[in-house]
This record gives structure tokens, sequence and C-alpha cells, in this order.
């Protein structure tokens, strides 16, 4: 049986990369599934993504270390997965749980190519929906006091479940920068505004104030400075006049619940590169 896997890497743009990732595939007979690649001008810098396939029994493990003198010639930051593990997802949400619930589904059905590990919420409203999919609830309380400890009580979490990403469902609590900072690019929210307009809270109400007439949500990836993180992912919906808040926010539902699968799939199946503070995010 041949083994599936996936290379991402980006490095400075130069000349050869391409014919030396190819060379790799080609003396090992790789048959190549899938390859994308774009050279950003402005950063000089090259991305790519390759799904291969091999029929020996080689795993991720040593092809990364073959691959390792190639990677450093060329100074790419640089990963090798076997494409059938899935990424362990840590989801986190508060008293609105429609971001929630649409996950969880998703993940139940096979949408999502992870494993939804655990769930945690700073209230115990939605442990009943969670455990109904099988799924492990947290009720993890968070006081102004007690934030510190609260995100010790999550690193802990993280740790012991071996989560790969975190999911901010609707999680209305800010993080905190040295929080972030532990986990860089593994960390995702969906902010219900079309950022960078409208930020911070009740957004759909500073929309309807100004009266726009597309409303949309934001996925992005959390960073220690709020709400502007590298963004992943955006989806619109066009209003007009006769929109109340309650009518945007109503709206904004189905928006964020799309925008946020769609942004947590593209991480899942490894097509998201981090370009200084964007994103390449491949089809």
């Amino acid at each position: 049986m041949s083994s599936h896997f996936i290379l991402t890497l980006s490095c400075p743009d130069r000349v050869g990369i391409v014919h030396a990732v190819s060379g790799f595939l080609t003396e090992r007979l790789a048959n190549i599934v899938d390859s994308q690649q774009f050279s950003d001008p402005a950063t000089e810098t090259f991305f790519m993504r390759v799904e291969f396939s091999l029929d020996t029994g080689v795993d991720a493990e040593q092809l990364s270390v073959a691959f390792h003198t190639i990677a450093q010639s060329y100074k790419m930051e640089w990963n090798l997965a076997d494409a059938a593990e899935k990424p362990r997802v840590l989801i986190m949400a508060s008293k609105q749980g429609h971001c929630l619930n649409d996950l969880l589904y998703r993940f139940r059905i096979g949408a999502l190519h992870g494993e939804a590990a655990a769930v945690v919420s700073n209230h115990p409203d939605w442990a009943e929906l969670v455990e109904s999919h099988d799924v492990d609830f947290h009720h993890i309380p968070v006081t102004p006091d007690g934030k510190g400890e609260s995100e010790e009580r999550l690193l802990e979490l993280v740790e012991r479940e071996r989560i790969d990403v975190v999911v901010l469902a609707r999680y209305m609590q800010i993080l905190s920068p040295k929080l972030c900072e532990k986990m860089p690019g593994r960390i995702i929210n969906i902010h219900h505004s079309f950022l960078p307009s409208f930020k911070g809270a009740r957004p759909y109400h500073q929309a309807h104030a100004r009266g726009v007439k597309l409303i949309g949500a934001t996925c992005h990836y959390v960073t220690s400075d709020l709400d502007e993180g590298p963004i992943i992912d955006q989806e619109v919906a066009r209003v007009d006049h006769t929109a109340t808040p309650e009518d945007l926010t109503a709206a904004g539902r189905d928006l964020e619940s799309t925008c946020l699968a769609r942004g947590l799939a593209a991480h899942l199946d490894r097509r998201i590169l981090l370009n200084d503070h964007k994103t390449v995010v491949f089809g």
C-alpha cells in the first residue's frame, strides 16, 4: 500500500527550489498528486505545498531526515507530514453556540480532516450538546482575579490531550499575550466583523451605526495584538437600510459558522503558510 504525504515550505526566493524538491521526490519514485507554489515579490519569499505518495515503507520521520539537507541549503521553514494523520483540535466557546454546533457536526460527518479532542467553555451551558457528540467537555470558569489560573488549566489540557490547534468558536475571552506566544500559528479565531473594520465588542452594532451595506466575518490566527492576527478567510453578505442590529447579528451567525469551518479546514489540510502578517492559503 502507498503512503500519502504533504510537504509545505517557505524560504527566500531563488532559482532552483522547485528543481530541488522535485528531484528529491523523483529520486524516491514519489508520485506527485498535487503541487502549488507562490512567489511573493513584496517579501521575496517562495511558498510551496506538495502532496505526494510513495509505495515504499518509509514514514514521515525518515523522509524528514532525508530532506533536512535540502531544507538547510535553501533556508526553508518547512513541515513534512503523513496526510493520514488527523490533527487534534480543541474547541473553545462561551454562551453563543452556533459555531461550536456547526464544527461538532462537521467533525462527526467527517467533513473536517481532524479530531475534535475536547471542548472548553467558561460556561457549563454546552456540556450536554458536546457530550452527545462523544467529545469531552471541560468547564473552565474565567474570573477577573483568576484568569491566570484558568489559562494554566487550559495549557495543561492542551499538553495532556496532545492538542495541535485551538479554535475559538465565539469564545468571548481575551487570551493573554503569554498564552498567544506559547502557541503561535496554532490558535484560530472567528471574529464577527469584516476585519480590520469594527474591531472589539458589538461589531454588528458598530456596522449598523455606520449604515454599512456589507457585513462580514473574519477567520484569523490569534496573536498578542487583539483582532490583528494574520487573516485566513472572510465571508460577507449584502444588507440594506431596513436591517436592524438584531437582523445583522442573525445573518452574521451563518457567516461566522461558514467562515470558521472553511478556515479551519484549510489549516487541517495544511494549506496555510504564514507570510509575515499575512497568509498564503492554497486552494
